[in-house]
C-alpha cells in the first residue's frame, strides 16, 4: 500500500513408604506412568470411512449457501478398491445452495498424527476445474492446527494430491481429519463432479525446504494506540514436494512461535494477535524515545520470513486495510456472494510490494467484520470517528455515468441491516490512477449508528468492472 501519514526397621519402612508416596504426589506422576495416547490411525477413507463421525461428511453453514445433497458414496467409480467419494459441485443457482463444502471429523478423542508428514489423497473431475480449498485441522470447534491449501487444480485423470503438515510435533490430538470448499468460479458458472479416493496421513519422508512466512513473508510497518490488539496475517508455510514443485498452504497461528524485540511495546500470543503494551522506554544511549517492536516468528525451529514493526502511537484510527495502520481483524476482504447474482472475483493481493485490494467483474462484494460463520471477529465500534479514508483505482477507461457505491451496515446480518449509502460518481474518478477519498461518516445517508459497524458492500452494478482499493480507515479528522 501507498505509505499515509497516519510455568525401629518396620517403623522405618513405613516412614520411607509414606516419604515416596508423598514425594510421588508432589511431582505429579511417577516416572513409570504412562500419560494418555490417541490414536495414531491415519487412515481417512478407503472404500469406507475409518473411525470419522457418524455422519462422515459435516457441512458447512446451509444458511451461508452451503449445498448438503450434493456429497456421496460412489459404488461405480475408484481409484483403488471398489468406491469414492463422489462431490457434485453446485451451481450458482442451485435453489440447494451455490457451494459445497465441510469438513470429516474424527469420532473419538482425537488421532496422534505426529508420525507423518502429509495428508494425501487422489483426485479427479468430470472436467478440468480447479477445487477452492483443501485441508485438515479444522473440526468446527478450535480448528486450533487448521491448514488449507487453495485453488487446486483437477484433471480428468486420477491425481495423488500431497499437503504437507507444517509441523508434526503439533498434532498430537487432531480430530480435523478432512476439509473441502468448492464452487465454480473456474468453470464460469457450470457445475461440475470430482471424486476423491484413498484418503489417509501418510509418512513420506520426501517433503522439504520449510520455508515459513508470516505477513506475507513482507517487512511490515505499523501504527497502533495504547491497549489495542491487533492480528498477524497470511502465515503460511511452504514446502517443495517430492515432484519438485512447491506447494504453499496457510496455516494456523498456533503452528508459529512468536516472539517480540520489545516487551516493553508489544506482546504477541499463541494465537497471533499482537497488543501494544506501553509506549516503550527511553534510549540511554541516544535519549530517544523507543517505542516499537519487532513481531517476528518461528516455525519448527525455522525462522519465518516477514514481520511487524509496530509503533505505539495515540491516533484515533480504525484501519480496515492499510499497511500503514495496524488493521482490525475482519472475516474476510472478498464476501462472496453466491445467489447467482454476483459475479465478483478477487480479494487481497500483492502489488510491487504493496497490499491491495483487486476486484474484476465486479458488480458487487463486501468487506465483512462481524463474526461470519463464528469467526469470533467483533463488529467495529466507530462511534468516535468521524470520516472514511478510502483510495480507489479504476483499471479500465472510467465515463462520468459509471459509479462506485460504498454502503456501511450497522449491525450486519444478510436479512435485517441498517445501511448508510455514499455514491462516488465517474466524474470523480481517474482511469488507472489513485484517487483518495475523505468521506464524512454524517454523508451516508441511512446510517443511524456506528457503535457496531458489521460490513462494507461496494457496489458498481458493472459500470466499472476492474477497481483496486487500498487505505480502507476511519478516522477522527478533529
Amino acid at each position: 500500500m501507498k505509505n499515509i501519514k497516519l510455568r525401629h526397621w518396620k517403623t522405618t519402612l513405613v516412614v520411607f513408604a509414606l516419604m515416596i508416596i508423598t514425594i510421588g504426589c508432589d511431582r505429579g506422576f511417577s516416572d513409570e506412568v504412562e500419560l494418555a495416547t490417541f490414536n495414531p490411525n491415519g487412515e481417512i477413507f478407503t472404500d469406507n470411512p475409518i473411525g470419522l463421525n457418524d455422519s462422515l461428511f459435516i457441512s458447512f453453514d446451509p444458511a451461508t449457501g452451503a449445498n448438503v445433497e450434493g456429497f456421496d458414496v460412489d459404488n461405480n467409480v475408484a481409484f483403488e478398491g471398489s468406491s469414492s467419494i463422489r462431490i457434485d459441485v453446485p451451481t450458482p443457482t442451485d435453489p440447494n445452495g451455490g457451494y459445497i463444502g465441510g469438513i470429516f471429523k474424527d469420532r473419538g478423542a482425537g488421532r496422534d498424527l505426529t508420525g507423518y508428514d502429509a495428508l494425501t489423497f487422489w483426485a479427479k473431475g468430470s472436467t478440468t476445474a480447479s477445487v477452492g480449498t483443501f485441508g485438515f485441522g479444522s473440526d468446527f470447534g478450535e480448528n486450533k492446527y487448521a491448514v488449507e491449501v487453495n485453488d487446486v487444480e483437477l484433471s480428468t485423470t486420477w491425481r495423488k494430491i500431497i499437503i504437507p503438515i507444517p509441523d508434526p510435533s503439533k498434532l498430537v490430538q487432531e480430530k480435523g481429519m478432512f476439509l473441502f470448499a468448492a464452487g465454480t468460479q473456474s468453470t464460469n458458472g457450470v457445475g461440475f463432479t470430482f471424486w476423491m479416493d484413498e484418503m489417509r496421513f501418510e509418512k513420506l519422508g520426501t517433503i522439504g525446504q520449510p520455508r515459513p512466512a508470516i505477513q506475507g513473508g513482507q517487512d511490515q510497518t505499523a501504527q497502533a494506540n495504547l491497549d489495542t490488539s491487533v492480528p498477524l496475517v497470511n502465515l503460511t508455510q511452504t514446502f517443495n514436494l517430492p515432484d519438485g514443485q512447491d506447494i504453499t498452504m496457510t496455516a494456523a497461528p498456533a503452528y508459529f512461535d512468536f516472539v517480540t524485540s520489545n516487551p516493553f511495546v508489544a506482546s504477541v500470543d499463541e494465537n497471533g494477535v499482537v497488543t501494544v503494551d506501553g509506549p516503550g522506554e527511553i534510549d540511554p544511549d541516544t535519549g530517544l524515545l523507543d517505542n516499537t517492536a519487532v513481531i517476528s516468528a518461528f516455525l519448527g525451529g525455522v525462522m519465518a520470513s516477514g514481520s511487524l514493526t509496530i509503533e505505539a502511537v495515540n491516533i484515533d484510527v480504525i484501519a480496515i486495510f492499510s499497511d500503514i495502520f495496524a488493521n482490525v481483524p475482519v472475516d474476510n476482504y472478498n464476501g462472496f456472494y453466491l445467489d447467482g447474482f454476483q459475479t465478483t472475483l478477487g480479494g487481497a493481493i500483492v502489488e510491487d510490494g504493496n497490499n491491495i485490494i483487486d476486484y474484476t467483474d465486479m458488480n458487487f462484494v463486501a468487506i465483512e467484520f462481524y463474526g461470519r460463520e463464528g469467526s469470533g471477529i467483533q463488529p467495529v465500534d466507530a462511534s468516535d470517528m468521524t470520516m472514511l479514508h478510502i483510495d480507489i483505482r479504476v483499471n479500465e477507461t472510467v465515463d462520468p455515468s459509471d459509479f462506485f457505491r460504498i454502503e456501511l451496515f450497522n449491525n450486519f446480518t444478510l436479512g435485517n441491516s441498517v445501511s448508510g449509502s455514499f455514491t462516488i460518481s465517474g466524474s470523480e474518478l481517474q482511469s488507472n490512477e489513485w484517487v483518495e477519498f475523505d468521506i464524512p461518516l454524517a454523508s451516508f445517508a441511512g446510517l443511524t449508528a456506528q457503535d457496531a459497524l458489521g460490513a462494507f458492500i461496494f457496489v458498481t452494478d458493472g459500470t466499472i468492472a476492474n477497481v483496486s482499493l487500498d487505505n480502507i480507515y476511519f478516522f477522527n479528522e478533529n
